[in-house]
């Protein structure tokens, strides 16, 4: 049956306009992005098809470009879409960074570093440097590793600080495991940064470990 078959209430597009998109399912929500479905199929169909496939939403959306163009119903051109839309996620929460403080804005953190991080085949170590006012003055990708481990460099650190004349500083790094559990290097290289950035009177406010959905913050944890 075909979606401008159903009762207009229970249409996706309908359903968002009238009652807000997050009243929809992942299935719903990609459904208006995939728009049309197949022959005796709705889009819904297709979309709830293609969750079950990949694993589900966040699977999807951290599948390499490659691959997106492998899933059924997807293909060159809806990929490139999808990859469109996740960074223009990215940016708009990036831009949400540099214009308030963000340490007034942890979710907002949370979710660029999750949409930055989350998913990666390996781990990578990355900064946010901050004005005076926590504001955010850049994001780098600092150091990439393999699956289980980044190289770091406290001198490199000190080096992209002193170039973004940054005063205070977040790292943040993922697990590809999908476990935001921190090791014990984890901690050790977070102290080995703390006493190399009071060093040239610049602050750690927070680690964070990026995992599968879910991110461990050193600073809430009381362990900075």
């Amino acid at each position: 049956m075909s979606i401008l078959d159903w009762h207009v209430a229970e249409r996706p597009r309908e359903k968002l306009l009238s009652v807000g998109a997050s009243a929809l399912s992942d299935a719903e929500l990609l459904a208006i992005f995939l728009r049309t479905g197949a022959a005796g199929r709705s889009a819904v169909d297709m979309a709830r098809d293609m969750l079950l496939q990949t694993g589900g939403l966040r699977a999807l959306f951290d599948r390499e470009p490659q691959d997106l163009v492998q899933i059924k119903g997807l293909g060159p051109a809806k990929s490139a879409q999808l990859l469109a839309i996740l960074e223009m996620a990215r940016r708009y929460l990036s831009a949400d960074l540099q214009q308030r403080p963000v340490l007034a804005s942890p979710k907002a953190t949370r979710d660029f570093l999750q949409l930055r991080l989350a998913g990666r085949p390996r781990e990578v170590f990355c900064a946010l440097f901050l004005d005076a006012q926590n504001r955010m003055l850049a994001f780098e990708e600092l150091f990439e590793g393999t699956i289980d481990g980044a190289p770091v460099y406290p001198r490199e650190v000190v080096r992209r600080v002193i170039q973004h004349n940054a005063a205070a500083v977040i790292f943040a790094h993922n697990h590809p495991s999908g476990i935001a559990e921190p090791s014990q290097a984890d901690h050790r290289i977070t102290d080995r940064l703390q006493q190399a950035l009071a060093l040239i009177d610049v602050r750690v406010l927070d680690h964070l470990v990026v995992g599968a959905g879910v991110s461990v913050s050193f600073a809430e944890s009381g362990w900075l």
